[in-house]
C-alpha cells in the first residue's frame, strides 16, 4: 500500500479535531469553533462553509451511513444535525447536564444518534422526533468514544477511565451490557466497528457477530470479537488481537469501507494502515508535523483523510503497491542510466561526490525534474546521506510521497552495497517489493519495522546493532520491536515455487 498527498488544506485557524467524509462532500472541524465543508472532487469550500453555529470548540463530526447528513458536537453541549448540500440546520440536540460532548454517532438506519461527553453519560436520540430517548449512564469518567453495532442493536463506548462499556440500543434494556475494565491504560480514545466481518452484512439474525478496533493512550489498537445473542442481555466482547506499532497515544481509528484496512492516527504525527484480520502492520504515513486527531476513509476507499494540531487537513491517495512497483512512472526501479550510477559510485565515496554527481544521480533515477532544485539548494553527497523525507518535501519541494521513497531507497542502496548495483541475471525479474531494501536479496522472514518498512529480519537486525536510523528514511528507530510480515512472505514463497 503506498499513500500520496493529493491534497492539504488551510481553512482552519486552529486544531483540526475531526474529519469525516460523506458521498460528495469532506467535513472538518476544529478548535476555532467552525465546521467547514469541502467538495470532494475539487476540495473548494462549499457556499454554506464555513459552519458558525458552534460557540466553543468543535470536538467531532460525523456523517450518516448514506452521506446526505452530517452532525458535530461541541465543548458548548450541544449536537447539531446539517443537510451537508445546504449547510441548513436539521436538528439541535443538548445533553441535560449542558456538558461538553465530545463525540457523537449515528445508527446506521438513521433512526438514533448517539453522544458522549464529560457527564460520563451517553444520551441517546430519535432523529425523526428530535427529542431524547435515554440517557446510559455507568462511566465514572468522561465519554471520549462510541461506536453502534452494524446491526442498530447495541452501542459499544469507551471513557478516559480505560474502560469498554456495552449498551443495547434498541431492546429497551437502559442499564450495562458488558464491560471491559481493562480496555486501554489511562483511557480510551476511538473505537469503531467493521463494515464487513461476521454477521454486519445479515439483516436479521438471532447471534451477532462483529470486530471491534479501539485505541487508546497505550499506544495500541485493539481488535475485540463482539458477539451477542440479540433480544438478550447476553455479550461477550473478547479481545482478539492487540497491534503494537505507535509510539505514543493513539487519537482515531477507522476501517474501509470494505473492511479489509483499519488506519489509526497518534500523538506520533503519523498514520498507520493495518490489515485487521490478520493483526499485521501493513504501512505508515508521514506528512503532518504535530499530532494527528481524527483519520477518515472515503466511501470508495480510495482517499484517507487526516487532520492534525498543525491546523491543517491533508488528503492521501491510496493505491496498491503491487501495482505500482508493476509499472507506474516515478515508482519503478530505473533500468536505464544504471551505468552511470555504479560509475559514480565505484570511483568516489557519497561523501565526496560534489553538487553536479549528485544531480547526474538524481537525473538516472528518472526524477530529472528536481535536479535543478537540489542545485539550487547545494545538495553534495554529504548533503544527501542527511536528508529525510520531511526535508524531500519542504526544502527541496518533492510532493509526491513515492518520488521520496524512491530516492530515499535508492540512497540506501548506495549505502549499503555502493559496489552493487546489477543484479544476477537470475534475479533482475524479481518483483522490487520481494527485496530487502538492505540486502537487495529475496527476503526469507519478512518483517516490518518500526519505520513502517519491511526488510529481511537477519538484515535489520545487523543493522540496528550498530544504527539507531532507519535505512530507508534516515529518521531514529524509536522501537527496536519487528513484526512478522507474514502476507509478504506468502506471496514471496509462491513466487519462488513458480520461477524455480
Amino acid at each position: 500500500m503506498v499513500a500520496s498527498l493529493l491534497q492539504t488544506l488551510h481553512g482552519h485557524s486552529m486544531d483540526v479535531t475531526c474529519v469525516s467524509f460523506g458521498k460528495e462532500e469532506l467535513v472538518t472541524c476544529s478548535g476555532d469553533k467552525t465546521v467547514r465543508v469541502w467538495n470532494i472532487q475539487d476540495f473548494s469550500e462549499l457556499p454554506c462553509s464555513p459552519l458558525l453555529a458552534h460557540t466553543y470548540i468543535v470536538n467531532c463530526c460525523t456523517f450518516n451511513k448514506s452521506g446526505t447528513v452530517f452532525a458535530t458536537c461541541s465543548t458548548d453541549g450541544k449536537v447539531i444535525l446539517y443537510d451537508s448540500k445546504t449547510g441548513d440546520q436539521i436538528a439541535i440536540f443538548e445533553h441535560p447536564s449542558k456538558s461538553a460532548v465530545r463525540v457523537c454517532r449515528f445508527s446506521p438506519n438513521f433512526t438514533l444518534i448517539a453522544s458522549g461527553g464529560d457527564d460520563n453519560a451517553l444520551c441517546l436520540w430519535d432523529i425523526e422526533k428530535k427529542k431524547l430517548v435515554r440517557t446510559l449512564q455507568g462511566h465514572d469518567e468522561s465519554v471520549m468514544a462510541l461506536a453502534f453495532t452494524p446491526d442498530n442493536n447495541y452501542i459499544v463506548s469507551g471513557s478516559c477511565n480505560g474502560d469498554l462499556r456495552t449498551w443495547d440500543a434498541s431492546f429497551g434494556h437502559g442499564r450495562c451490557l458488558s464491560f471491559e475494565l481493562d480496555g486501554h491504560d489511562l483511557g480510551v480514545t476511538c473505537c469503531e466497528f467493521s463494515p464487513s466481518f461476521g454477521t454486519a452484512g445479515t439483516p436479521s439474525v438471532s447471534a451477532a457477530s462483529f470486530l471491534l478496533a479501539s485505541g487508546g493512550k497505550d499506544d495500541c489498537i485493539k481488535i475485540w470479537h463482539f458477539m451477542a445473542e440479540v433480544g438478550s442481555p447476553t455479550v461477550l466482547l473478547k479481545l482478539r488481537d492487540t497491534l503494537p506499532g505507535h509510539n505514543d497515544s493513539i487519537l482515531s481509528c477507522c476501517f474501509s469501507p470494505d473492511g479489509s484496512l483499519l488506519a489509526s492516527g497518534s500523538i506520533d504525527k503519523t498514520i498507520r494502515l493495518w490489515d485487521p484480520l490478520k493483526g499485521e502492520g501493513l504501512f505508515t504515513i508521514e506528512g503532518h508535523s504535530r499530532y494527528v486527531t481524527s483519520c477518515a476513509f472515503s466511501r470508495d476507499g480510495l482517499m484517507l483523510a487526516s487532520g492534525s494540531n498543525d491546523k491543517t487537513v491533508m488528503v492521501w491517495k491510496l493505491t496498491n503497491t503491487t501495482y505500482i512497483m508493476n509499472g507506474l512512472k516515478g515508482y519503478e526501479e530505473p533500468e536505464a542510466s544504471t551505468s552511470n550510477i555504479q560509475s559514480v559510485t565505484t570511483d568516489n565515496d557519497i561523501l565526496s561526490w560534489s553538487v553536479d554527481d549528485v544531480c547526474d544521480w538524481i537525473s538516472s533515477l528518472g526524477l530529472e525534474d528536481y535536479k535543478d532544485m537540489f542545485k539550487a539548494q547545494a545538495i553534495d553527497g554529504a548533503e544527501l546521506l542527511a536528508l529525510n523525507t520531511n526535508d524531500l518535501q519542504s526544502a527541496l519541494g518533492i510532493a509526491p510521497l513515492g518520488h521520496r521513497n524512491k530516492i530515499l531507497r535508492s540512497r540506501s542502496k548506495l549505502e549499503s552495497s555502493p559496489l552493487k548495483h546489477k543484479h544476477d541475471k537470475c534475479d533482475k525479474d524479481v518483483p522490487d517489493e520481494y527485496l530487502c531494501p538492505i540486502t537487495r536479496e529475496i527476503m526469507v522472514e519478512p518483517v516490518i519495522a518500526s519505520d513502517g518498512y519491511t526488510y529481511d529480519k537477519s538484515a535489520i537486525k545487523a543493522w540496528m546493532e550498530t544504527k539507531d536510523r532507519s535505512p530507508m528514511t534516515n529518521s531514529l528507530l524509536i522501537q527496536k520491536s519487528l513484526i512478522p510480515n507474514r502476507t509478504l512472505k506468502m506471496l514471496i514463497q509462491k513466487y519462488q515455487q513458480t520461477h524455480r
